[in-house]
This record gives C-alpha cells, structure tokens and sequence, in this order.
C-alpha cells in the first residue's frame, strides 16, 4: 500500500510541474507583445549609447567611427564645466522637489477640505501640470520681463524692492527663479497624488481621535503622516530622477545662462551632442547621468523595503 500511494504522490508532483511549465510557457507568449518594444525602444538605444560612449562618434556624413576605450571618460573626469553643472543639477533636482513636495502637499491639505467650489480650484490646480514646458517658459518669460513685464509692474506700484529686476538674466536670481518655476509646474502631481492618499483616510478614525481629545497638529502627526508617507517617499524620489534628468524648462527660460548659472547636465549633454556634435562625449555624458540615476533610485528600493519592513 505505502509503494502505490508513493507512486500516486509522484504521479500528481509530476502533473502539477507538467502544469506549472505549460502555464510558464503561457505566461511569456502572452508578455512577449509587451517585451519586444521594451527591448526595441529601451535596451537596443540604451546599449547604442553605452557603446558610443566608448568611441570617437562625430557629427557628419561617412565619418569612420573607432573605439577608443575610456578616453571620453578620462576626459571627463577633468572637465570642470560639466561637474560643475553636475553640482547645479543636484541642487535644481532637489531644490525643485522639496519646495514642490511643500507646496503641492500644503495645497492637498486645502482640497481635502469642504470648502465652496472645490471642484474648480482642483481643475485650476491641475493647470501649470496639464501645459507644455515651453508655453510654461514663454509665458514665465513674458510675466518676468523686467521692463513691461505685469511682474515688475507690481513690484513698480507697491513699491517693493526688486523693481527692474531681471530675474531670468541676473547671476543671483536666475537659479532661484528656475527652481521656483520648476516647482510650480511640479506641484499638480504631488497635489493629486497626496490628495488621493487623504481621500483614503478612514472618517471614523478621525472622528475618534477628534473624541479622543487629540488636536490638530496630532492628527496630522499621528493619522495624516503615516497615510501618506509611502506615496510621498515615491514622489519624493521619482520626482528628483525625473527633475535630474530634465532640461527642457530651463532650455526655453534661460538656455543654460547666465554665465551657467543653471546649466543642468542634461542641457550641457544637449549641446555637447547636437551644437557641437561631440556624440562620443555627450554619451559618455549620459551614461555618468544614468549612473548617478541608478544610484537614487536603489536609494529609494532600499528605503522602500525598509518601510514595509517596519510595517
């Protein structure tokens, strides 16, 4: 009897792995439509890049192409100018993410209220997100203007120090003024983003701690914090990758002035690739970025895991 229900236990061991491999099988003919543009559109132009990165690319017609090993990162390593843009990018990223993450996490606290015509101010608050980086800057650039501009004309009539002033081309405003730009079109997602964690707060475990005796900065603390802290470690990170690796904003608004005051890495790639027609360089460029990139987001990974850890 032991030998048959042993051979029975081997038998059904078998089919289920039999199973098991049909359903592997299955499962990547049905990911394999979603594999080959990944492969096509990420993998085969990420490699093109790292591959370029180590030769002597040039713009024109029938340039022979040689490897030249790491002589574009040697190079590199010595170029003053691009790790001084490597600094402004970092202080850009993070400058534009934080003051995104107050001000967009401030404004979700208001929608989250019962307040008249809400429904309006969450269409108004979605505006700067929903408009192209270049209408963005155009329009910065016309509200900025330091001799017509509706700016500098309430700085005229208020009498407010600043009049005059040209923000996107003075040495000590520039940044600033880039990065207040930055977050303002930035803010929209953290706002959504916080508010939909808000909206999934429990009512009754507000309202018994309102009984409970706990006030306004306690519920904030002890409820509304720990609500939304996984979202906003996510924002946090995404939005410093995503800001790290941007330039389009500042393109438009100051082209990298003055004096690279706000010339980002990406911008700085840009014009080693496409003004100067360096493509070697500008790769080697980039892929000092993704490295950088990769090691922000393993950052978050690691501070992820810890948190559902703590869970």
């Amino acid at each position: 009897m032991s030998s048959v229900s042993t051979k029975e236990v081997k038998l059904k061991k078998a089919k289920k792995s039999s199973k098991a491999k049909l359903y592997n099988r299955g499962a990547w003919i049905y990911a394999l439509p979603a594999f080959i543009p990944l492969v096509l559109l990420s993998v085969v132009p990420l490699a093109q890049a790292i591959w370029t990165a180590f030769t002597d690319s040039v713009a024109g017609f029938e340039v022979k192409v040689s490897f030249i090993g790491f002589e574009n990162f040697r190079r590199l390593a010595g170029d003053t100018l691009f790790w001084q843009s490597f600094k402004i990018g970092i202080i850009w990223a993070v400058s534009v993410t934080l003051l995104a993450l107050v001000l967009g996490f401030g404004l979700a606290l208001l929608l989250n209220q019962k307040l008249r015509f809400l429904g309006l101010m969450r269409v108004l608050s979605l505006v700067p997100w929903a408009m192209p980086p270049v209408v963005v800057a155009i329009m910065w650039s016309l509200l900025l203007r330091p001799t017509s501009g509706p700016i500098e004309g309430v700085f005229t009539f208020l009498h407010i120090p600043g009049a005059r002033t040209d923000w996107l081309g003075d040495f000590n405003t520039a940044l600033p003024t880039v990065i207040l730009i930055g977050a303002w079109v930035g803010m929209p997602i953290i706002t959504v983003s916080i508010l939909a964690a808000l909206q999934g707060i429990p009512t009754e475990m507000v309202e018994a701690s309102v009984i409970d005796g706990a006030n306004a900065w306690q519920r904030f603390r002890y409820i509304t914090l720990p609500a939304v802290r996984a979202i906003t470690t996510a924002l946090v990170a995404l939005n410093i990758i995503w800001n790290f690796s941007s330039f389009g904003l500042v393109f438009v608004l100051t082209a990298g002035g003055p004096g690279g005051k706000t010339f980002v890495p990406a911008l700085f790639a840009y014009n080693e690739a496409f003004k100067y027609g360096n493509f070697g360089y500008a790769a080697s460029m980039g892929v000092v970025m993704a490295l950088a990139i990769v090691g922000m987001l393993s950052i978050y990974l690691k501070v992820s895991k810890r948190e559902d850890t703590q869970r």
